[in-house]
């Protein structure tokens, strides 16, 4: 059977650059180089593309892998039928592709713009496209969606940029009057909980709207919701199926940044800890949502379920989920009976079916 010629894009000019560089080193190692010639190509955070010379992906996370001396300039072409651009010297090598896999997470990478790209070469791609992604990706356009949709969700307000010039306390007044203390205060256009802060009181709010502001021109400001964090790993095109239910116990204020991938205080608990006739309501929600938005191929679609009456409340939508050694995707489903290896055939069948 012919070897498919598969593209791993990783890093990328966003602020979840280093997680992707993680991501991508356990994708790499989970691919098989018997079914796959693999091209792993590495953009920088100045936006420079990078054919990896080297095999060695533990040297990813770190940046080291910058240093290989077999690396060489790349370029994915807009044109059809040009595929992975190489460049040596003077000389320009062509290199077909079957498929990408955009292992990369936030701006410019999971937001419809990559898959912009790819729609243009007519190279498949892994993952949800153009408009799906860009939904996902703007969690204001997400939240009308799901609202469309009739899952239930945070109550939420769109404070804009401009509305923090010169009418900082006016806005304040205005959330005050919508939420108690504490809100949950986000970039709309981020992820991995990038600039997103719980507010507890006035100043608070105040610094939390600033800092997310410095990440997207749109700050999403939610109602607290007192649950358990659920997640749900869904996989397909036509007919979406989900795994298993996890749960994440952040062992910190909210399941932040820091949380996720640089101290060790998070819990997942797989399968979540919560009644079966429950975990059957967040996974018909989460292939709703995923369905409503029109995703393709995969997307890890979050909840809160309410600690007082188990109630399933919609939080976020997540395109490319991380693929850490420690994401939750990939254990979700490996509990689901599709470990991680198989996990990346699957998606990239999935990929050359759409």
């Amino acid at each position: 059977m012919k070897k498919l010629s598969v593209c791993v894009l990783f890093g990328g000019m966003s602020p979840e650059h280093d997680v992707s560089l993680r991501s991508a080193e356990s994708v790499l190692n989970n691919m098989d180089p018997e079914k796959y010639n693999i091209f792993p190509v590495g953009i920088t955070k100045e936006g420079q593309w990078i054919l990896y010379g080297g095999t060695d992906y533990s040297l990813l996370p770190g940046e080291k892998w910058l240093e290989h001396p077999d690396n060489r300039k790349a370029a994915i072409s807009p044109v059809r039928g040009q595929g992975l651009l190489t460049f040596e010297g003077d000389c320009v090598v062509r290199q077909l592709l079957d498929v990408v896999f955009p292992v990369l997470h936030g701006e410019n990478g999971e937001d419809g713009a990559m898959q912009g790209l790819l729609q243009l070469a007519g190279i498949p791609y892994v993952g949800p496209h153009v408009s799906a992604s860009a939904v996902s990706m703007d969690k204001t356009l997400t939240k009308l969606v799901a609202d469309k949709a009739g899952v239930p969700q945070a109550a939420w307000h769109l404070v804009r940029r401009g509305d923090l010039d010169g009418r900082m306390e006016q806005t304040l007044d205005t959330l005050e009057g919508r939420f108690a203390y504490p809100m949950f205060v986000k970039p709309s256009g981020t992820g991995s909980s990038v600039g997103v802060s719980k507010a507890a009181d006035r100043a608070a709010l105040a610094k939390a709207l600033t800092d997310a502001a410095a990440f997207d021109e749109k700050v999403l400001v939610e109602e607290f919701i007192r649950g358990r964090e659920v997640e749900v790993a869904v996989m397909g095109n036509d007919s979406p199926m989900a795994s298993v239910c996890g749960e994440i116990d952040s062992g910190a204020d909210f399941y932040d940044y820091d949380a996720k991938y640089v101290t060790d205080t998070s819990t997942a608990y797989i399968p979540a800890r919560i009644d079966a006739d429950v975990e059957e309501l967040v996974r018909e929600a989460a292939v709703k949502i995923y369905s409503a938005i029109g995703c393709q191929g995969m997307s890890r679609v979050d909840f809160f379920v309410t600690f007082d009456d188990n109630k399933v409340i919609f939080n976020e939508i997540n395109t490319l989920p991380g693929f850490t050694s420690i994401s939750m995707y990939p254990k979700l489903f490996d509990a689901s009976g599709i470990p991680y290896g198989q996990l990346i055939d699957e998606l990239l069948r999935l990929a050359l079916e759409a």
